[in-house]
């Protein structure tokens, strides 16, 4: 009798996966707050329902300008889209400059702007069913404003946005103190970062269990 193929379980019953884009414009292996809170968050993912996580940074890839899914010539963009398209949970963490997100962060937003026109079978983008949460870093002013123009833009591609999906660390204005530099996270930080993982984490189960109604 010739063995049963042992069939995969249903995706209901699979780990959540989450893919953390780090925005610094420091590549690796030099040290980066806003990689720090990227790991935090995953930690605190992987906590609350073993979800399975990657974390890249954005600034070892080339990523052209553009808003197509693929620009060609060497674009590496296509390699972390199916990463995102394979996961549940987008962490998008970005660190503050002269008030705004990175510019990696501002690139990574218009390449995936080409999601609105790629559908699924029922008509949805297909980012729609994903969640987005986003982490912010700095030792200026800004990280309010960057989370809600993140938010706004990933939203807008169809990502959905759990409640308190937004986590940030603000030191001191014009020192040079950076969130890597601390003894430890501050307790304010620690619970929004546990609170955003959970509901992140439940949310992206409902979705997962039921999808957005079909757009045909």
């Amino acid at each position: 009798m010739g063995v049963r193929p042992v069939s995969a379980p249903p995706r209901s019953q699979q780990p959540l996966t989450a893919v953390a884009l780090v925005c610094s414009l420091k590549p690796s292996p030099a040290p980066s707050s806003s990689e720090m809170i990227a790991e935090h968050i995953c930690e605190q993912l992987r906590r609350s329902a073993e979800v399975h996580t990657e974390i890249l940074r954005c600034v070892d890839y080339a990523i052209s300008p553009g808003v197509e899914a693929d620009m060609g010539d060497g674009d590496e963009w296509p390699r972390i889209r199916q990463k995102l398209l394979a996961a549940d949970i987008l962490v998008l963490s970005t660190p503050v400059w002269v008030g705004h997100p990175s510019s990696i962060a501002q690139r990574v937003l218009e390449r995936l702007d080409a999601e609105l026109s790629n559908t699924d079978g029922a008509g949805r983008p297909v980012m729609v069913g994903k969640v987005a949460v986003v982490a912010v870093v700095g030792n200026e002013d800004g990280a309010h404003k960057i989370i809600a123009d993140m938010f706004q833009g990933l939203n807008d591609i169809g990502f959905s946005i759990p409640a308190q999906g937004g986590t940030y660390w603000v030191g001191e204005a014009m020192q040079s103190t950076d969130y890597k530099d601390l003894d430890e996270v501050p307790e304010p930080v620690a619970k929004t970062t546990a609170a955003l993982a959970r509901n992140a984490v439940h949310l992206a189960t409902v979705l997962r269990d039921d999808q957005y109604p079909p757009y045909q």
